[in-house]
């Protein structure tokens, strides 16, 4: 019989140290020669990323760190040409290449100037040998003082080919090799409003010729591209609304193989993701809202397969007689796998790491919540679950309302042993995926232009209000969590709503005036967000003000506990400085963790293993419930 304790105090075999351990986990994977390689990160190991092999080889050892900072989100870091390893070090930003037969690494890029002042990302075969990339360049000390081109190296020699827009995915080559293809998009657009799609001739030097747009510009976003053939490309686009995957022919023709109200792309936050890829005769391997599925281009369908794996990187790579990527599921954490087509097998390519038992684990449930206007809102509710224990009769479990970043980003119902680690213990999470989340086509996406710090706040508490009128949430006990754009949305709701009585802010936007080209406490890459997010300055300047949370700092719901790496290039430190000081001597609870050495997401097993135990102790302080087993949180007034 499940023992009788109050929600939040129960023990659980799922400790901090555990979910730190899960916190790494494979990307970045291709196929070379019939072989699955990826990218993997090891929390352990201070957030390095190796790169490793199917067979267990380690083929980029400590020291080196396969990251870089192209857009300070990331691209991709490693290439493989005949028998030399090419990769980025997330150290200088410089690009090594390492000899697959002797193990030498030796540089190709030079030294730049400042650390980390010249960066490269998304690698890609080019002519003759040669490596294609996105250079991004800093010529001053703001932020946003960026410049970015196209560039091929080889031998230490390196020269520019291109500088189309502000923004650049690496060049491919086609079959031909007569032509090259980018995306590229300017400032205000994000990827995921507009990009172009950019062909120029490849001349016999290997110089670029003038470069025209075949598809994209004007409200249509194009997120991936692949040649098929040397007169035509394949591409993820949006005219119609939903990203769905196009044939473009070199005269701009453009069709669209099975057009449906489905998402087969997604926000293009890192260069060089791949969320389809042809498997020959018309058939496509495509991620369909991060499901796996496979476009007969023939029948004009999207048919869904291996529906126990609920989340797919956006890593798909040919592999057999069938694909290789990343997935995960309600009941296994994210692995490399295998399908084949042709049985319907799903085969793991490595083991994945052992869970808890099921028995310690939420099950994840779709909901759908009506909003205020009719609209639909979207959540993955994780109920408390520990065979274990049962809560008293007549209580009802604390809930945390879980907030994604981007805000252009999404939850999946998939195992979270970030989740587990508080449903173990009585606490119940809900991950909405509110207006402004990618999966459910522009529309839902487009909900929260110029409405951020509304339309979020607002399906949250639509969320948390409507589990308390169902009878699963207690009404008194409610927190919400997040982390970047997250975070803006956790400390907007503590600060302008009375829903939530407690809050965890993890390396937040705080003063969003301050978070633009303008104010300079931001990067390149997201420095005109806002202007889509907000309204553009100056017209928009009040709404900025008003919907600061650091405007609001006073009038705080409740108790905040703010997490921050002190490294963040993306959500720096200083806001979250500015709000804590504000609150000193004011008798409002707080407690501020900073982390030296992170940067934007927590990397490092310590760091992990601190703001988890602190979380919960923070959880069980403001709502009367003990944390056994976790150090206790000093609050601050």
């Amino acid at each position: 019989m499940p023992r009788i304790s109050p929600y939040g105090t129960w023990t659980s075999p799922i400790s901090a140290a555990d979910v730190a351990a899960a916190g790494g986990g494979a990307q970045w994977l291709d196929v070379v020669d019939g072989e699955a390689w990826w990218a993997e990160a090891r929390p352990a190991e201070g957030g390095r990323l190796a790169l490793v092999r199917a067979d267990g080889t380690e083929m980029l050892p400590a020291p080196w760190n396969a990251r870089n900072r192209v857009h300070e989100y990331g691209g991709r870091p490693w290439l493989v040409i005949g028998r030399s390893l090419y990769f980025t070090h997330w150290d200088d930003q410089r690009v090594y290449v390492r000899d697959l037969d002797s193990g030498d690494v030796s540089p190709v890029t030079p030294e730049p100037g400042v650390r980390q002042g010249v960066r490269y990302g998304d690698l890609r075969r080019g002519t003759s040998g040669e490596v294609w990339a996105v250079r991004e360049t800093s010529t001053g000390p703001r932020r946003t003082d960026i410049r970015r081109d196209l560039v091929a190296f080889a031998h230490s020699e390196i020269r520019s080919l291109a500088a189309s827009h502000h923004f650049l995915t690496a060049p491919q080559l086609s079959p031909d090799g007569r032509h090259a293809a980018w995306l590229g998009w300017d400032h205000p657009a994000m990827p995921w409003d507009e990009t172009e799609l950019c062909v120029a001739e490849v001349r016999l030097d290997g110089s670029f010729g003038p470069h025209r747009v075949l598809a994209g510009g004007a409200g249509v976003s194009v997120c991936q591209l692949e040649w098929e053939s040397p007169s035509a490309l394949l591409a993820l686009a949006d005219p119609e609304g939903w990203w769905n995957l196009h044939r473009i022919t070199l005269d701009g023709t453009s069709t669209a193989l099975a057009p449906a109200g489905k998402e087969l792309g997604g926000a293009l936050w890192k260069i060089g993701s791949r969320w389809f890829t042809p498997l020959g005769e018309g058939r496509y391997a495509v991620l369909d809202s991060g499901r796996l599925a496979v476009l007969d281009e023939h029948a004009r369908t999207v048919t869904g397969v291996a529906p126990e794996l609920t989340e797919w990187a956006a890593a798909l790579a040919p592999y057999g007689d069938g694909v290789a990527g990343i997935a995960s599921g309600p009941d296994r954490e994210s692995a490399v796998v295998r399908v084949d087509f042709a049985s319907g097998e799903v085969t793991p390519v490595v083991t994945s790491a052992e869970v808890p038992p099921a028995a310690y684990l939420p099950v994840p449930q779709e909901r759908v919540f009506p909003g205020p206007d009719g609209e639909r809102i979207h959540a993955y509710l994780y109920p408390p679950a520990n065979a274990d224990f049962a809560g008293p009769d007549g209580e009802l479990p604390p809930y945390v309302v879980h907030v994604h970043g981007g805000p252009t980003g999404r939850n999946y119902p998939t195992l979270d042993m970030d989740f587990a680690y508080f449903t173990s213990r009585g606490i119940g999470v809900v991950a909405v995926n509110y207006g402004g989340s990618t999966g459910y086509g522009r529309a839902y996406r487009e909900r929260l232009r110029e409405e951020w710090g509304v339309v979020d706040v607002r399906d949250c508490v639509v969320v948390a209000r409507a589990l308390v009128a169902e009878g699963l949430a207690d009404p008194a006990r409610l927190a919400i969590r997040g982390g970047s754009a997250g975070g803006f949305t956790s400390a907007a709701a503590m600060t302008m709503d009375r829903t939530f009585g407690a809050g965890t802010v993890k390396y937040p936007i705080l003063d969003l005036a301050g978070w633009t080209g303008e104010g300079g406490e931001t990067h390149d890459f997201e420095s005109r967000y806002l202007d889509g997010l907000i309204g553009p300055m100056p017209r928009a300047r009040e709404r900025y003000v008003e919907r600061s949370p650091l405007t609001h700092a006073h009038a705080l719901a409740g108790p905040v506990l703010f997490l921050q790496g002190l490294d963040d290039q993306i959500c720096p430190p200083d806001q979250a400085d500015r709000f804590v000081k504000s609150l000193r001597g004011k008798g409002i609870p707080y407690a501020y963790l900073t982390f030296d050495g992170e940067q934007h997401g927590f990397r490092k097993a310590a760091t992990m293993i601190t703001a988890l135990e602190a979380e919960l102790s923070f959880y069980g302080q403001v709502f009367g419930f003990d944390t056994p087993g976790v150090p206790k949180l000093e609050l601050q007034r």
